[in-house]
């Protein structure tokens, strides 16, 4: 076994790297086939994921496999190769297995412990075995390690130290609040229809939300997933891509996982949808701006001015003497906070006077009062509350200090479907890949992961038994071979000299001379297997081929054949 692994993940590289070197289906098919056209490699497949991509092969030549796999990456994910190699991981034999098994097991996930890793696992094996890319390694090494995945799971609480990528996203959204809360009784819209897409949708139908719609590129399979989610109880509809705009106006949470290469979700759009976000049903809210020189209409003006609500130092002689207003407010040496004002006014002019929606009373209404050194989230925000409409107070959490949440979206996508950008605008909580990455890293480690990484070593090393084993079954089949040969050699020789033997006597005779040989290598055939799993094992195999001079093509056909059948054996198992 030679087996190597060249990649990049999610722990190695930047999710700016990871968006550009994805590979979609059949970038993936060109790779494996120019991978086996390689002089170091004979057998290959790749594990893509929107965390990962992972060319695992089977190589003849440790350094020449190494600069032909990471070449090949490069080539195909059109990231150069001196931007790609330092972002590139290698590992090899023994750890390579150990990788893998880690990877399964969901141990070097974004989210420790998700699950569905397994599956794609599962389509890398199906998609080398498909290309007749995988041989007998990498299909008992991709098998070995679903089931190892499996025992992680069934055997251990690994599912306790951290949710799915969707689940653990969703939560992000929420932001504290409990999902299944806030999740309940929204109108979610998901964007594609492929496995993430449809284990979202499958997720926020279990958590409540009060209506779902689908949209994809192929109606087709919207209407599929639409159908399977009707049948659970849930009001699910399919729509088509041209119909995200309207549907995205109507949405409280959008997720999006396609296999596009540009952005499905641009700031645009997005802000063209909240400019329209209305509840459904609800009447058109009345016009509750304070009237023109009130209190309210003046505080909001000075907040305008400066950029911001924040402490007013100072005197301000336009305020004292002004109803509801403390006399502090016109000390110096007092400052008076907006906040103390926009309470005193409350309780003077009334709530209407401070609810939501009110319009700066600016002097130049043309003119954005955040000045060119404030943030661009503050400019967001004023345009955000100068022309929205204000929504449901009981179904909104606070985004990162710039008002209540109208729109979540949860991007799965790699190359990412949202335009970062749409967290600039006041009203919408976005959180991606790259976020989630960040929130995951401080998320604690349940006990049982200890538990699961002795499961992985416990199978490594049965599995690199197992293949060194399995590597000296040729030699050993060989030696068989040729003892059989010699056998019926002597017995033809024997015949011709001993021409009056019967039938009988001539097969006890025979029998006899193949019960002396298998005895004389029984012992060391099987000592040999034994000393096989061990490591350094297979200098026996070399060592039974150098006593007995057996032909090496004679061993190599022995191989071939193992292989074949191993190839007839695992083809559709996944």
């Amino acid at each position: 076994m030679s087996l190597l692994v060249v990649g990049l993940s999610h722990r190695s590289a930047p999710v700016s790297v990871l968006e550009r070197a994805s590979l979609p289906t059949d970038a993936r098919i060109k790779l494996l086939q120019d991978t086996l056209a390689a002089e170091p490699a004979t057998e290959a497949t790749v594990l893509a994921t929107c965390n990962r991509i992972e060319l695992y092969a089977d190589v003849d030549k440790f350094h020449a496999g190494v600069a032909e796999l990471s070449t090949l990456l490069a080539q195909h994910s059109g990231v150069g190769l001196e931007e790609l190699t330092p972002y590139l991981y290698v590992h090899y034999e023994d750890r390579a297995v150990h990788h893998l098994f880690s990877v399964a097991c969901g141990l070097d996930s974004m989210v420790v412990g998700e699950g569905q890793i397994l599956g794609q696992i599962k389509d890398a094996l199906a998609l080398g075995q498909e290309l007749h890319t995988a041989g007998r390694l990498i299909n008992d090494l991709f098998q070995q390690a679903l089931r190892v995945g499996k025992r992680a799971h069934s055997e251990t609480g690994i599912d306790r130290a951290g949710q799915s990528l969707v689940t653990f996203g969703l939560e992000q959204l929420a932001a504290g609040e409990p999902v299944e809360t806030w999740a309940r009784d929204r109108k979610a819209l998901v964007i594609g229809a492929g496995s993430m897409s449809s284990l979202a949708a499958t997720t926020l139908a279990r958590l409540g939300v009060r209506e779902l719609v689908v949209a994809n590129r192929t109606m087709e399979r919207a209407e599929r997933l639409a159908a399977v989610l009707s049948e659970g109880g849930v009001s699910a509809r399919a729509v088509r891509m041209s119909d995200v705009p309207a549907e995205l106006a109507l949405a409280d949470v959008a997720v999006s996982c396609t296999g596009a290469t540009g952005l499905v979700l641009t700031a645009e759009s997005v802000a063209a949808a909240l400019a329209q976000h209305m509840v459904p049903g609800a009447a058109v809210p009345e016009d509750l701006r304070a009237p023109e020189g009130s209190l309210v209409a003046r505080l909001a003006a000075v907040a305008a001015r400066d950029g911001r609500v924040a402490e007013l130092p100072g005197r301000h002689d336009d305020l004292a003497g002004l109803p509801g207003v403390p006399p502090a407010a016109a000390d110096a040496d007092a400052p008076v906070s907006a906040v103390e004002q926009g309470a005193e006014s409350a309780a003077t002019f009334g709530a209407a006077d401070v609810a939501p929606g009110i319009e700066p009373a600016v002097a130049d209404a043309a003119e954005c009062p955040v000045g060119p050194d404030d943030s661009l989230a503050q400019h967001g925000a004023w345009v955000d509350n100068g022309s929205r409409a204000p929504r449901e107070a009981d179904r909104t959490v606070i985004a990162h200090g710039t008002g209540p949440v109208r729109l979540g979206l949860l991007d799965l996508a790699m190359p990412r479907d949202i335009d970062a950008a749409v967290h600039r605008l006041a009203g919408v909580r976005l959180v991606d890949i790259e976020s989630l990455a960040e929130a995951s890293a401080d998320a604690p480690m349940a006990a049982d992961v200890d538990q699961v990484r002795s499961i992985v070593s416990d199978e490594v090393a049965a599995f690199g038994a197992a293949q060194r084993a399995a590597h000296i079954t040729p030699t050993v089949v060989a030696l068989r071979t040729m003892a059989a040969d010699v056998v019926a050699g002597e017995m033809a020789r024997l015949e011709g000299r001993l021409t009056g033997l019967d039938e009988k006597q001539r097969a006890e005779i025979t029998q006899t001379v193949r019960r002396v040989v298998d005895k004389l290598l029984h012992a060391p055939t099987v000592r040999v297997k034994q000393l096989a799993g061990e490591p350094g094992g297979a200098g026996y195999a070399d060592a039974l081929r150098t006593l007995f001079d057996l032909d090496p093509e004679t061993v190599a056909s022995v191989s071939r054949a193992d292989l074949n059948d191993a190839d007839v054996k695992n083809r559709g198992r996944v």
